[in-house]
């Protein structure tokens, strides 16, 4: 209460609690601000996580779409084939939505659920989910022994590995299309295309000849140990 004689103005009375007032609203303001951003932060770690896994792998594969060139001449070489085919990192679907529509029964295989997840949305609208089937898995822990037309979008620091993969899994009759990097041992049985938009076709009974003629050399040269035990008296 101010001192006898003293009398405040009304305004002047207001003022503290307006300061009040006006704090808890700055107060809540950055509450508000602080919840937006961190939901976001949040939100974009669930988009983004998925991408960058696979890049934290000791070999990936990064997603890059191929190009119209590149799904042409990937459907050109394999224009006399049928059966069963495998994209090997499928990305987006569009090699396998391609090869459904050409009566291949296609399956792709990638690591990142929500490319797989918008190429099973994309071969519903293309209609050509019955003929189609996607999976979300690691292609080292897949065995490709039951596909006979193989589609791969890989990368230099596993075409070595892939080889040994495919060479001791696929059929006789199988066919390999490697996609922007060939196989670096294996002889093509042709390609198409040029430059980025290359492919190159490998054939499985020739790739498999030479894989059996190697492995057997190998133990042919590799000396035996005696097994028997000493007997001791």
């Amino acid at each position: 209460m101010p001192p006898d004689g003293l009398h405040l103005h009304p305004a002047a009375a207001a003022a503290p609690s307006g300061a009040v007032e006006e704090k808890r609203s700055r107060s809540r303001l950055g509450v508000v601000v602080a919840g937006v951003l961190g939901g976001s932060l949040v939100a974009l770690y669930a988009v983004a996580a998925p991408f960058l896994a696979p890049a934290l792998r000791k070999v990936c594969l990064p997603f890059v779409p191929a190009t119209t060139a590149q799904v042409q001449n990937v459907l050109g070489v394999l224009r006399a084939r049928s059966g069963t085919l495998v994209d090997i990192g499928s990305g987006d679907g569009r090699i396998v939505i391609a090869a459904a529509k050409r009566g291949f029964q296609a399956s792709g295989f990638e690591l990142n659920p929500w490319l797989v997840w918008y190429s099973r949305y994309k071969a519903i609208r293309e209609g050509v989910h019955s003929s189609t089937s996607f999976h979300i898995s690691d292609l080292w822990k897949v065995s490709f022994a039951q596909y006979s037309n193989v589609v791969i979008f890989g990368v230099p620091q596993m075409m070595d590995q892939l080889e040994l993969k495919l060479a001791c899994e696929l059929p006789s009759t199988a066919q390999v299309v490697a996609c922007r990097f060939p196989f670096p041992t294996w002889v093509p049985e042709r390609t198409a295309g040029e430059g980025i938009d290359t492919v190159w076709v490998y054939d499985a009974k020739t790739f498999k000849s030479r894989f059996t003629l190697q492995h057997g050399m190998e133990r042919k040269t590799t000396p035996k140990h005696d097994n028997k035990l000493d007997s001791h008296t």
